[in-house]
């Protein structure tokens, strides 16, 4: 379609629903205010026609995710958590739809960096929980 952002939804073309609340959302948190449709929609990749970022935004708003204030016609979003907060409660989330938390668990762990793993040990300490032994060496 010229001159609009207008974009295919058919075949390859076509992203799923949560990439694109994802890309909503990341908008959103990078911008560090309210956006209005129009402008969350510059702020994402692709030609995505703004009808379709007005309905990411209403079901983000319709789960909760998101807060609205009237601009103009329209309405400027906000997302209710920062990112860290959701990317904690997603994670909680999967931890505990999981069969054994422990292996879970302890899979994670064995994947972080060094330099995470110390991050994680500080921040355990922080919270009053124990770590003995502290961190182990990486071979």
């Amino acid at each position: 379609m010229a001159g609009g952002k207008a974009r295919s939804v058919s075949g390859n073309n076509r992203r799923a629903a949560g990439e694109l609340e994802a890309s909503v959302l990341a908008a959103l948190w990078a911008a560090g205010e309210p956006l209005t449709a129009a402008q969350v929609n510059e702020q994402l990749p692709g030609d995505l026609a703004y009808t379709t970022v007005l309905t990411i935004l209403s079901r983000l708003h319709d789960k909760g995710m998101l807060t609205r204030r009237r601009e103009g016609r329209g309405y400027a979003y906000a997302p209710v958590e920062d990112e860290a907060t959701h990317t904690a409660e997603r994670m909680r989330s999967l931890l505990d739809r999981g069969p054994d938390r422990a292996a879970v668990l302890s899979r994670f762990v064995s994947e972080l960096s060094a330099q995470d793993e110390l991050l994680l040990h500080r921040l355990l300490a922080e919270q009053g929980h124990s770590t003995p032994g502290g961190p182990k060496p990486r071979a």
